[in-house]
């Protein structure tokens, strides 16, 4: 390969569908929001990490998946940190007022931040649309990934791999 595309590629925001079950979760790309920084991947190891993306024009989102998130950070804030990632792959963006509003409507108990560009960490995660769901374990290894806020399917199937996670503790 020559000096340019190495430039490109290194260069290229995108680099598809990096995560895989049961290897290293890789870094993201996130933005501030509402006065948060973002943590840096390395400093969430320690206790497992449920992630969530969603968007605020994604009714399954507002509807089951963040009360969902807001369940888990209330029952299981000991042990598992939540965190959001609010993505557009749409890419219409939102004031912060709305982000504030939002929070402030929804009760949202876990910290999130906007993805990069839009979309960046939402493309390099593979994830399949909103709401998305990974879960990592203490160690920063991809346990478990899946689309979507059906309670009879998605959720069910989250909450089995969760309390697998908890029982490995």
């Amino acid at each position: 390969m020559n000096q340019d595309n190495q430039g490109f590629l290194r260069n290229n925001r995108l680099q598809l569908s990096q995560v895989t079950v049961g290897q290293q979760l890789p870094d993201w790309s996130l933005e501030p929001l509402l006065g948060m920084t973002p943590p840096d991947l390395l400093e969430q190891q320690g206790k497992p990490m449920l992630i969530l993306f969603f968007s605020l024009g994604c009714p399954g989102c507002l509807g089951r998946a963040i009360p969902y998130a807001n369940r888990m950070v209330f029952e299981n804030k000991d042990w598992l940190d939540v965190i959001g990632i609010h993505s557009n792959f749409n890419g219409m963006d939102f004031s912060e007022q709305k982000f504030q509003d939002a929070k402030d409507e929804l009760f949202i108990r876990f910290p999130f931040f906007r993805d990069y560009n839009y979309d960046t960490t939402f493309l390099n995660y593979g994830a399949g649309g909103t709401p998305h769901w990974i879960l990592v374990d203490q160690f920063g290894v991809v346990q478990y990934s899946i689309f979507g806020s059906d309670p009879n399917n998605a959720l069910l199937r989250l909450e089995y791999v969760l309390n697998e996670v908890k029982l490995k503790l």
